[in-house]
């Protein structure tokens, strides 16, 4: 037991948290970061789940961060972080007449593919749409690193051309239609096929809703910018992303703790400058005294470290009503095996990694989606489980003991609330069966080759990675939670109203969940900002 006193204290030690650590730390601040787990990182992170094996415990992908300045402002490549692209970074099953369909960095062998699989028509119409979407995808990210204030998402968005080449005024409304649509209007104006279709669909569902919900389009648009640069699987495993993080902090001068969980956090009523305003309370008996405190875990979790500091219940009460955590998006069977799965279909034109480096998008028709949602949304198990696969220990050997692959199966929609009564613990292993046996269907004959598997059902996600209700992005990343409205409108700018010296971070806040970062560059240049610390803050934050 002790006391301790720090400029900074960051509770939560995922990514969002670390980013804004290290920030703060390379400007001079004073800096820890408190996590509950005795592995730093939350959902990015990586342990030996089997002998010899690196296997992510949250995300494998990076679609979104190498979109940001975060790397390069945080010199991360400096702190040990190396990337390798994922080209190809995504591909579509074969059929029993026609072959898969392959999307590379390389915008002419993509729809060089696609006319293979769906005909010339749908080939010259993805063309297009990469044309008219990567600056959209673009002006989006830019969005989704700034505040989500007005003048920001018009200074981000303004001035698209729509898809006949129109701009200004004149395109506004086309424009902004096409961004409120749902992603499956979005597709059925653009494509023929619906292979393709599908494809794209299971693209931008992994953000988390179903194509059919209104505001999903740009999920789906965000496909065009992986012909500019696609997703990154960091060396090592999604881990490493933490590892040069925790590095760059502690280069700094700041401290990370493991195994140490905040359990209540108390404002101390003094709003000096120079004070320290919050007190924290933890799991080893230490009570820490911070000038101000960046919150990067669920925004709920928040909520209860307040309320066991002393904050009425009936303050929040509204609040938790009010946002949408959902009922889990889906879950992850995380497999050693001797070797890699054989995708029957695929061309001859791959690389010798073949398709591994990508996302397998398992579908071939939207209404398979729309089942397993509809099953998820009844609580049931889905009848015919979506499957995602990641093979990436084809292009980082580090993964897997040699001549063993790791390989993930992510499927959607998962329910964490059953029906019925019944519980993850009873129906965990039949789910992943279901999930190795859809699998089966595209790679025959991979289930003979496993050797080890490791489940991570939505109710392990919600117990090992404290991502509440088993949802990944923490809340819902519905149309009306997002932007200005995440997680809730009274709290979008960061701040629970009344108290002073606290900044909300991580998922639950914009610009939501993913490997992106930018939510806790946000907070780094809010606290500053509270802090009347001038030596770093962007022109979006004065």
């Amino acid at each position: 037991m002790g006391n301790d006193e720090v400029e900074v204290a960051v509770v939560g030690g995922g990514h969002n948290g670390l980013i804004a650590a290290a920030y703060l730390a390379r400007d001079g601040h004073e800096v820890a970061v408190f996590e509950r787990d005795s592995v730093p990182g939350g959902a990015v992170s990586t342990v030996e789940r089997f002998p010899g094996y690196r296997v992510d415990r949250g995300s494998s992908a990076h679609l979104m961060i190498r979109h940001t300045p975060i790397i390069d402002e945080l010199e991360l490549g400096r702190f040990g972080l190396r990337y390798l692209d994922c080209d190809p970074w995504a591909f579509a099953p074969a059929t029993e007449d026609s072959p898969a369909i392959v999307f590379s960095v390389d915008l002419d062998a993509t729809c060089a593919h696609i006319a293979a699989a769906c005909g010339d028509a749908d080939a010259h119409a993805y063309r297009r749409f990469v044309g008219v979407w990567a600056p959209r995808a673009q002006a989006m990210m830019r969005a989704l690193t700034h505040p989500p204030t007005p003048p920001s998402l018009a200074r981000a968005f303004w001035g698209l051309p729509d898809r006949r080449g129109r701009s200004g005024r004149t395109a506004a409304g086309t424009v902004s239609q096409e961004f409120l649509q749902s992603g499956d209007a979005l597709l059925d104006s653009w494509f023929d096929d619906e292979r393709l279709k599908a494809a794209l669909a299971w693209f931008g569902a992994q953000s988390g809703p179903p194509m059919d919900q209104p505001g999903t389009a740009p999920m789906v648009g965000f496909a065009a910018l992986m012909h500019r640069r696609p997703p990154g699987r960091a060396i090592g495993g999604s881990g490493a992303l933490t590892s040069a993080l925790i590095s760059a902090i502690t280069h700094h001068g700041g401290a990370v703790h493991t195994a140490r969980a905040i359990t209540g956090l108390t404002p101390t009523g003094d709003s000096g400058r120079a004070t320290h305003r919050w007190v924290l309370t933890d799991s080893t008996g230490t009570t820490t005294r911070a000038r101000t405190v960046i919150a990067a875990c669920h925004v709920l979790t928040t909520f209860d470290l307040l309320e066991a500091g002393g904050l009425p219940a009936s303050a929040t009460k509204r609040w938790r009503r009010e946002i949408s955590v959902g009922n889990g998006i889906g879950m992850a069977v995380r497999i050693g095996a001797r070797a890699l799965p054989d995708y029957p279909g695929l061309p001859t034109d791959l690389p010798p990694h073949g398709v591994h480096s990508g996302l397998g998008l398992l579908v071939s028709e939207r209404g398979h989606l729309a089942a397993a949602h509809g099953d998820a949304l009844a609580g049931q198990l889905p009848r015919r489980p979506a499957v995602l696969s990641m093979g990436f220990s084809a292009i980082d050997p580090t993964l897997a003991p040699e001549g063993r692959h790791l390989l993930t199966l992510w499927s959607q929609w998962q329910p964490y609330r059953l029906s019925g009564g019944r519980s993850w613990h009873d129906l965990g292993s039949r789910a992943a069966d279901d999930i190795i046996s859809e699998f089966d269907r595209h790679a025959p004959g991979f289930a003979d080759q496993i050797e080890h598997v490791h489940v991570q059902t939505p109710d392990d996600l919600h117990t090992e990675l404290g991502l509440l209700g088993g949802n990944v992005m923490h809340v819902e990343m519905s149309l009306d939670q997002m932007f200005a409205w995440r997680p809730h409108p009274d709290l979008a700018g960061g701040h629970i109203p009344s108290l002073r010296g606290l900044t909300l971070a991580g998922a639950s806040m914009h610009p939501g969940g993913g490997v992106n970062g930018a939510s806790g560059r946000l907070a780094a240049a809010a606290a500053a900002h509270e802090l009347c610390a001038r030596r770093w803050m962007p022109r979006w934050s004065r």
